[in-house]
């Protein structure tokens, strides 16, 4: 069977532990290389994950020419501008979510892909790609829970580490850019539509100048979306989708355990029943599902629009935040 070979830029932690793991279990997804500016960290996880080929630096890896595609795990405010040279270098890029960090970076690389029209992109939001969240969609677009009406998400940890790049505002940190992102996007997927106009609340870390926690509103056509999101709260995570007759809570929405299965309770009037999935990895059918794109010569599952689309209804969010009144988006 056919395979994308992928490089890795950089030996984020994210790298190491899901995603490099999960590409090397795909079907269509193989890791060839791994870059680091420092080579005895790069040679340490290639030696540890068995990855064939070391660089010292990216743009080493970029001129591999055996190299089919990268994945990017690098911090929040270098996913535009490694996205770009990687594109440059006709390499097909799955990059950490969030792309960017504004609506306009975003729009670098759509702008980015007019140079490098047959470059595939996208952005790794891999909740998606997991047959609890197909099946909530699928649900709901069946109209077993009625009419939709709207959805809460919760989604917290806590980290209090100053050194930690989610508590570094200069480098994208925070809680709305590093998991809010989450809700905001299964908001637009469920409803299958962007937000009319949002309401947003922040509260700052002063110790670091970060959201340490933000909640949020997203009105689709008077149907709304809300969500909290939290880095200093206890570590939870639940969203509920609720319909005139129905309601879908999925009980882990978005870091699903690769190694247990998952539930989500479907109730329908005074009914309620658990529905329950064979344990699978969603970064692993995010790698597959993002190289059958290239393989196949078809849009990714989630475009650059997408992501767009994502980092817009974010910045109204934040612009909302600073303004204490709604923004349309």
């Amino acid at each position: 069977m056919k395979k994308v070979r992928f490089g890795i830029l950089s030996t984020a932690k994210i790298g190491r532990q899901k995603v490099i793991p999960a590409l090397q279990k795909g079907n269509h997804t193989e890791v060839v290389a791994i870059a680091s500016r420092s080579k005895e960290s790069a040679q340490a996880v290639a030696d540890e994950l068995s990855i064939p080929k070391v660089y010292d630096s990216y743009e080493k890896l970029l001129s591999d020419k055996s190299i089919d595609a990268v994945y990017i795990p690098l911090p929040n405010h270098l996913h535009v501008e490694w996205t770009i040279k990687a594109m440059n270098k006709d390499k097909h890029v799955l990059c950490e979510k969030p792309m960017g960090l504004t609506g306009d970076e975003v729009n670098k690389v759509i702008n980015a892909t007019v140079m490098a029209p047959d470059v595939k992109v996208m952005e790794g939001f891999m909740y998606r790609h997991h047959p609890q969240w197909i099946e909530a969609k699928r649900l709901v677009d069946a109209g077993e829970i009625g009419e939709l009406t709207t959805i809460q998400s919760f989604f917290s940890y806590c980290n209090t580490d100053p050194g930690n790049i989610r508590n570094k505002p200069e480098m994208g940190g925070g809680a709305l850019m590093d998991i809010g992102c989450y809700p905001i996007s299964l908001s637009r997927f469920i409803f299958g539509a962007q937000p009319g106009k949002v309401l947003g609340s922040m509260d700052k870390a002063p110790e670091f100048g970060t959201d340490r926690t933000f909640t949020g509103l997203m009105d689709f056509g008077g149907r709304i979306s809300s969500f909290t999101c939290s880095t200093q709260t206890a570590p939870y995570q639940r969203v509920n989708i609720v319909g005139s007759t129905g309601r879908i809570e999925i009980m882990i929405p978005f870091n699903a355990p690769p190694d247990q299965p998952c539930e989500i309770i479907l109730q329908q009037d005074k009914e309620s029943r658990s529905i329950t999935f064979d344990s699978c990895d969603q970064y692993t059918l995010q790698g597959d599902a993002f190289a059958k794109a290239i393989l196949d010569d078809t849009p990714p599952p989630t475009t650059i629009m997408d992501a767009f689309e994502n980092m817009h209804t974010l910045d109204a969010l934040v612009a909302s935040a600073e303004s204490g009144s709604w923004k349309g988006c």
